[in-house]
């Protein structure tokens, strides 16, 4: 076990063989989660870069593709939808 202090700015040093540990090295991001008699540190892992080709046709679409005039007026009709309920 280890102490350690948090400082006037809310800061705490996680001791060296924690670090190592953990893994962790410096600036890593953390989340904090408040587990009500502590908090909980994790290691927050970053989405993998992807490019719009890794991406690009993952939604499967059968049909010709629509204008933009088509593709704005479906998008007033949903919000239409939304703000009158579908009337």
């Amino acid at each position: 076990m280890e102490i350690t202090k948090v400082s006037s700015k809310g800061q705490v040093i996680i001791p060296e063989e924690l670090l190592k540990a953990s893994g962790w090295e410096i600036g890593q991001e953390l989340i904090a989660i408040n587990m009500g008699d502590g908090i909980l540190l994790k290691p927050k892992k970053p989405f993998t870069e992807t490019t719009l080709n890794d991406v690009a046709g993952c939604l499967k679409y059968e049909g010709s593709p629509k204008s933009l005039e088509e593709i704005n007026y479906a998008i007033r009709q949903g919000v239409e939808e939304s703000w009158h309920g579908g009337s």
